[in-house]
């Protein structure tokens, strides 16, 4: 029977796996929160309407932006590839959201982006962890001597 102890240990060895997990979540709920944006026009100019209304400058690039941003990031964070600079651009992207639309708004209905934002700092300072396209490449570039 497992010890406490040899349960810890073995959860240690694996701990690159919860990284996974956060990029499969946070990955496919960007994916699924933005693929109607990027498929239908009729969709993003209903994001620009809604910048709009908050003041966003330049509500059509902005909608664009961020959506095609979420997109690709969410596409990323699955992979497991270019998992920092997605989470970076990820965090600059939720901070704004979160200060032009949540940051007046009750904690549950701010709660999704105060998750995406804590998700994207934990995948930016963490890595995406080794089940990865980014831990494989390092791998690669090791082998074959290459300088990082």
């Amino acid at each position: 029977m497992p010890t406490l102890r040899s349960t810890i240990r073995w959860l240690e060895e694996r701990r690159d796996y919860g990284a996974l997990f956060v990029r499969l979540v946070v990955g496919a709920y960007l994916i699924y929160g933005t693929q109607d944006n990027v498929f239908s026009w009729a969709r993003m100019l209903e994001f620009r309407d809604f910048l709009a209304a908050h003041k966003v400058p330049l509500p059509l690039f902005s909608a664009s932006l961020s959506v095609y941003a979420q997109f690709i990031a969410g596409t990323l964070f699955i992979l497991g590839a270019l998992t920092r600079y997605a989470a970076a651009v990820m965090v600059i992207n939720f901070i704004v959201a979160f200060i032009v639309v949540d940051l007046h708004r009750p904690y549950a209905q701010s709660f999704p982006a105060q998750v995406m934002l804590a998700s994207s700092m934990f995948l930016l300072f963490h890595g995406a962890g080794r089940p990865s396209m980014d831990a494989w490449l390092s791998r690669s570039e090791k082998k074959q001597g290459c300088p990082r």
